[in-house]
């Protein structure tokens, strides 16, 4: 508990600006509420004497702590954003002694998280827990990450801690496809590897992610009176339902888990002539990955045959690539990140990560990266929640791979 306090002040002062990413902007970043943070944590960063400290024309905030001692130069990374799911992007987050059943998140609206529903709160009786008030996601993912970094530095410099050169990012619209991390200066983050901190229960560890890419499928139809319809109209979202048809219902997020890959139709915009489809590709496989978008051209060349009279055209996007596809699993960081772990007595959980992090962008980039534990749970959920112990812990881990040489 030595550090704790500073943690979560810095984590409460970050959650208190509100930086959802909006991927209906192309600007990067998406929003201003990013650029404030940025600004923030330049200001922070200054504080403590780090040098070439800047924020850049997209928002990227880079700094160095340059080393008082020899040893490879190391980065830590972490996101700007946080996700927007349709809740508010205001965070009122909560800290509560926990001690078992169902939390009640806000008595005024009645939102109650269930233990029936959620039975990994268990393990956390009788902890401090910062969890939302129900009506945001918590911003755990990625400003406990920030949080992590930024006291790391704080205790570096003011206890006088030996150190290598330490470049620090943050980096925005992690949460709309890794934007940020896409257009990071290596200039100004030369570093010999790095560590994303973007994962969730203590001792997490995660150098495996999805391969994911985007589609967009833009219908046009045709559009008729309905007293003079037959054999004339052609409903786009009628050639959309037998398009999404097509695909395997059970291939979907909430029907797959481990390794599975998925289809996932993430959006749908629709009048009488035209309908929009977003779909998402997941795989872990490269393979596996490049097969899912030929069978989607495949599906859209049937429809067109169905609909000779639609208009259908698609577009493929490349999101992420699996941080594995480019980084061996014996790479020395990943071992220095298990050599920590086991110093501090911490039971590592390696695990294929069903999403992506800055990490994906950055290793295929040439930056070999992986991801640690931030100790929270839920994250894109407003049911998200972080256990100051375990957040605790995720700060230990960092300070434990800048100490070992």
């Amino acid at each position: 508990m030595q550090y704790r306090d500073a943690l979560v002040e810095r984590f409460l002062r970050y959650v208190a600006i509100s930086s959802q990413s909006d991927d209906r902007v192309s600007a990067v970043p998406s929003t201003e509420g990013q650029w404030e943070l940025g600004r923030l944590l330049v200001q922070e960063l200054k504080d403590l004497g780090l040098e070439d400290v800047t924020q850049d024309e997209h928002g990227i905030v880079t700094g160095l702590l340059k080393g008082n001692r020899t040893g490879p130069a190391i980065g830590f990374v972490s996101h700007l954003d946080t996700v927007d799911v349709a809740l508010s992007p205001v965070i009122h987050p909560q800290i509560i002694d926990y001690q078992g059943g169902d939390v009640l998140l806000n008595a005024e609206q009645g939102i109650v998280m269930p233990l029936a529903a959620h039975p990994e709160l268990k393990s956390y009786t009788g902890q401090k827990i910062i969890f939302t008030d129900g009506t945001s996601v918590l911003g755990a993912d990625n400003k406990a990450a920030m949080a992590n970094i930024m006291t790391a530095l704080s205790i570096i410099v003011e206890e006088g801690r030996p150190h290598p050169d330490l470049y620090i990012a943050f980096v925005p619209d992690e949460e709309i496809g890794l934007k940020g991390s896409k257009l990071l200066n290596l200039e100004r983050f030369k570093v010999d590897y790095a560590y994303t901190i973007d994962s969730c229960a203590l001792g997490e560890v995660v150098y495996e992610t999805f391969n994911a890419g985007s589609v967009f499928i833009d219908i046009t139809g045709v559009t008729a009176h309905p007293m003079s319809s037959k054999g004339v109209l052609v409903n786009p979202i009628l050639v959309a339902h037998d398009l999404i048809a097509l695909f395997d219902r059970k291939e979907t997020p909430e029907c797959t888990d481990g390794k599975d890959g998925y289809w996932w139709f993430k959006g749908i915009h629709a009048n009488d002539l035209k309908c929009s489809l977003t779909l998402h590709i997941r795989d872990f496989d490269k393979a596996r990955y490049q097969y899912r978008k030929a069978y989607v051209q495949e599906c859209v060349n049937k429809v067109c045959a169905l609909h000779p009279r639609a208009v259908i055209k698609v577009r493929f996007e490349d999101v992420y690539e699996n941080i594995s596809n480019n980084v061996r699993a014996d790479a020395a960081p990943i071992a220095k990140l298990y050599a920590a772990l086991e110093s501090l007595g911490i039971e590592a959980h390696t695990y294929a990560m069903r999403g992506g992090t800055d990490g994906s962008a950055l290793s295929a980039r040439g930056i070999v990266t992986p991801n640690y534990f931030t100790g929270a749970h839920n994250f894109h959920s407003l049911y998200e929640f972080l256990p100051l112990p375990s957040f605790e812990r995720s700060l230990e881990v960092t300070l434990k791979l800048i100490e070992t040489v």
